[in-house]
């Protein structure tokens, strides 16, 4: 089972620019150097107030335990969710909100 791991703020000032941090445990096995049966991630996308912020596409180069780190200006607060999404369509979720004031 893959855990999936944010980090963000909880609060910042208006016009902020915030460092979110992701990480999913997964082994991402791409079976072409081992007889292991292929087990990968697809995509990952953020959205902040339903508004895509960034999307991935994983291919066979991708690490296991993929992490990114990406900015985001905060204007107003935000409800982030963000979605790890399998070959088999199962998806992983977490969820985290940034206050701005």
């Amino acid at each position: 089972m893959s855990t999936p791991r944010i980090r963000l703020p909880e609060t910042a000032a208006p016009g902020d620019v915030i460092e979110i941090r992701t990480l999913i445990d997964h082994e991402m096995i791409t079976a072409v150097s081992s007889s292991a049966p292929r087990d990968m991630l697809s995509r990952f996308e953020a959205t902040m107030n339903g508004e895509t912020v960034i999307a991935v596409d994983y291919a066979n180069g991708s690490a296991a335990n993929p992490t990114l780190t990406f900015f985001v200006r905060a204007e107003a607060p935000g409800d982030f969710v963000f979605t790890w999404t399998h070959e088999d369509g199962t998806t992983f979720t977490a969820e985290g909100t940034v206050e701005v004031g």
